[in-house]
Formats: structure tokens, C-alpha cells, sequence
């Protein structure tokens, strides 16, 4: 299986608590998918005669489509926090799309799904969701990419491509903090940007810019080295420390302050 290691996905909130509660994995997707799909990912558990296990995920502009027993479903973009309670045994198998990669798929403005979970049968049939169920990780990353493979165009549209440069710039630069940074270095329209997000991503050009720079908050946070949250809302563009510290609490859940605290060795 071709596996890849992924230094900030899927934002795994206390990845150090996290790892010896589940095992992760993220085999990559054959080559010619690399336009639409960032990878797979499974997780795999076992907690019999365990307390359930809740597992915080920081949000990120993708849709992920999940297989589990009873319920194999399309999560698009998930804008409030996210956790996933596990329990007993089991197994989930997604796959991530890259920003802009599900349009094709779903053919409609991929907004169209934001905040909702879609049956997996809805857009790509029924029999999908029992074939990579009923088969080990090996097989179902193959099975995966066949499926895929079949339906997915030869090229991807310009207008997703640009999408997906905007969503990676403004992942990569810390110092965009504004939707007219991303449109001017990009030479558009804020309106013309806000209209493309909308039909490729499904979120904001301003909610890219924010959770990436909450990303690069909580990456720096777990990393275990001394943070000054006062400099570190300064140069995420936040307009002070107690903004940086609300943003944070409403989708980490506890203060960076706290965070930080209760990290777990990795």
C-alpha cells in the first residue's frame, strides 16, 4: 500500500492522545487522480473494554467521503467544529478531495453540500459503499481507485485549478489575512473569487484564510516549544490576543492556553 505522511492533515486536535487510541493511515490515490484527490485515509480501532474515545478534528476546505458499517456517507466542507466519537472495534475508510477536487463528482456547486452529509449511493451508487466494506484496506484502495479512476475527466477545469492555488496560498503564506490579498495577488475580483469558492470549494474566501490561520495556530501550539499567544495573533493578523483566544475556544474547544497544557507527548 502507498502511504504518505501528512504533516498537518486531517488536523488531528492532540494527535499524541490520539495515536494510542486508533491507528491512521494515508495511502495515496493512483497518479491519475493527484488533480482531485489528496489522499485516503483509514483509521482503525480497538477499544473493547475501553470508555469511548472522542477525537477533535480542526476543519479543513475538503470534502471527505467516509465508509463505515451504517453509515457511508459525503461530508462537505464542515464550517463549526467537528469530533467523532469512537467506540468498541472498527474501521473508517475516506478519502479526501483536494480543494475544488469533488466538483466534478458531484457535478453542481460543491456549496451545495456545505455543512451537510450526502449518502455516498446519491452520487455514486449503491453498490459502492458495500464493495469497500467488505474489503481490507489493501483492496478497498484499490477498488477506490478504479471507481474513481472511471469517472474522473482527464484534466481538471481552469476554473478549479485556480480554486485550489488561491486555498493553497492562502494555506502556505501566513501573512494573507485578507480576501484583497488573495484576489490581487491572483489578479481577480473579490466578487469574481467569492463566486468561484462558491462553486468549487464551498466556503469563503475568508473562512479559507481563517481556518488556515487557526492550522498554523494549533500546529504551532502542539508542536511543544514556547508560543507567545500575543505575537502569535500578531503575525496571524488577528487584531489581538483575545480574538486569536475566541476563534480558537469556538472550534478547538478549550483556550489555546489550555490546549497547549493538555497536549499529550507524540
Amino acid at each position: 500500500m502507498r502511504l504518505v505522511r501528512l504533516p498537518r492533515v486531517p488536523a488531528i486536535l492532540n494527535p499524541g492522545r490520539g495515536r494510542r487510541k486508533f491507528d491512521f493511515s494515508a495511502p495515496t490515490a493512483a497518479p491519475q487522480l493527484s488533480p482531485y484527490v489528496e489522499h485516503y485515509w483509514i483509521v482503525n480501532w480497538d477499544l473493547r473494554g475501553q470508555e469511548p474515545y472522542e477525537q477533535r478534528v480542526l476543519p479543513y476546505p475538503a470534502v471527505n467521503v467516509t465508509f463505515k458499517p451504517g453509515r457511508c456517507r459525503i461530508a462537505g466542507v464542515v464550517t463549526g467544529p467537528f469530533h467523532e466519537v469512537l467506540e468498541g472495534a472498527g474501521r473508517v475508510f475516506g478519502v479526501r478531495f483536494r480543494p475544488g477536487g469533488f466538483h466534478p463528482f458531484l457535478g453542481a456547486p460543491v456549496s451545495t453540500i456545505t455543512g451537510r452529509y450526502v449518502p455516498v449511493g446519491t452520487v455514486f451508487g449503491d453498490d459502492l459503499a458495500e464493495r469497500i466494506l467488505t474489503a481490507n484496506d489493501q483492496d478497498a484502495v484499490r477498488e477506490m481507485d478504479v471507481f474513481l479512476s472511471e469517472r474522473a475527466p482527464e484534466q481538471p477545469a481552469p476554473a478549479a485549478e485556480l480554486a485550489a492555488a488561491v486555498v493553497a496560498r492562502a494555506a502556505d503564506d501566513t501573512g494573507i489575512t485578507r480576501v484583497d490579498d488573495l484576489a490581487r495577488e491572483f489578479s481577480v475580483g473579490v466578487r469574481q473569487l467569492q463566486r468561484l469558492f462558491a462553486e468549487y470549494i464551498g466556503v469563503s474566501p475568508k473562512w479559507v484564510i481563517r481556518r488556515a490561520r487557526l492550522h498554523e495556530a494549533s500546529d504551532r501550539i502542539q508542536a511543544g516549544t514556547p508560543v507567545d499567544l500575543g505575537v502569535l495573533a500578531a503575525e496571524l493578523g488577528y487584531s489581538d490576543q483575545a480574538h486569536l483566544t475566541r476563534d480558537f475556544t469556538s472550534m478547538v474547544g478549550v483556550p489555546p492556553a489550555s490546549y497547549r497544557k493538555a497536549q499529550d507527548p507524540s
